[in-house]
Formats: structure tokens, sequence, C-alpha cells
């Protein structure tokens, strides 16, 4: 073994044969994996808030994208919210399929709060900014966290 190998050995940490090494996009993934337990938190107490206190929101059901009743918002809401929560934590646990129904559930998302945007919008505006970095997230470098 010359010099140089021997030097490279020891420099590179240790990573068992047939398994590449992390890169620094771990990172982000994580980061979508903490977003959707956040979001998906959010969602669910926002469903919480449009089924108990309707009059909570500055608009009338008729002045929503789609005019349904909050109902139907706060059970959509609060599902899309528990959804989100158990992919997030299938994706810190480094799961396939957390990341393909972590996709799913943030564009769900996104677009139901653009539906909920005229009651809601900042609110709305920051979820669906939120959503768009889980997608980039999850989609380019999912893979990243299963090593």
């Amino acid at each position: 073994m010359t010099d140089t190998e021997a030097r490279q050995s020891y420099d590179e940490p240790y990573v068992p044969s047939g398994r590449r090494r992390p890169s620094g996009w771990v990172g982000l993934v994580v980061f979508a994996g903490v977003m959707l337990l956040m979001l998906g938190s959010f969602q669910a107490i926002e469903g919480l808030v449009a089924l108990f206190r309707d009059d909570f929101y500055l608009t009338t059901s008729s002045g929503l994208v789609v005019p349904v009743d909050y109902s139907a918002y706060g059970w959509t809401h609060l599902g899309l919210g528990l959804a989100a929560v158990g992919a997030g934590l299938g994706i810190l646990a480094g799961q396939t399929w957390a990341r393909v129904v972590g996709v799913v559930i943030a564009v769900l998302s996104s677009l139901v709060n653009m539906a909920f945007l005229p009651a809601y919008p900042i609110w709305s505006t920051i979820v669906i900014v939120m959503d768009v970095l889980v997608i980039y997230a999850l989609t380019v470098h999912g893979r990243e966290i299963k090593y």
C-alpha cells in the first residue's frame, strides 16, 4: 500500500460495502420530513378551527374558490394534516413509501390551500411555499436519506 492510498483510507469514514456515502443533501431531506411534520400539525389545527369556529375566517363560504361549507374544508385540512404527519415520520425513518406519500400530500395540500386562499391569504401562501420546498427536497434529493 502506498502512502497516498493509506492517507485516503484514513480520511474517508467507514461505509459498509454495497452502501454509498451520504451527501450533504441529507439535511434537506430531513428538513422536508420535519416540515411535513410541522405543516401537517398546522393543517390539522387549521382544520379544527374550520370545524369548531367557522366565524374565525373573514369570508363567507360563498366567497371561497370552491363554495362549500367550512366543515368540508375542516375535514379536508384535518385529514391532510394527519397524513402529512405520518409521511413526515416515515421520511425521517428513511422509508421510500413515505417519500411518495409526502409528495402527493404536499401537492394536495398546496391545491387545498389555493382553494382556501380567500379565507386566509397570508397563511395559505406560506403553506403553499413550504409545500413547494418539500416537493423539491423529496423529488430531487429524497434518495439521500436512506444510505
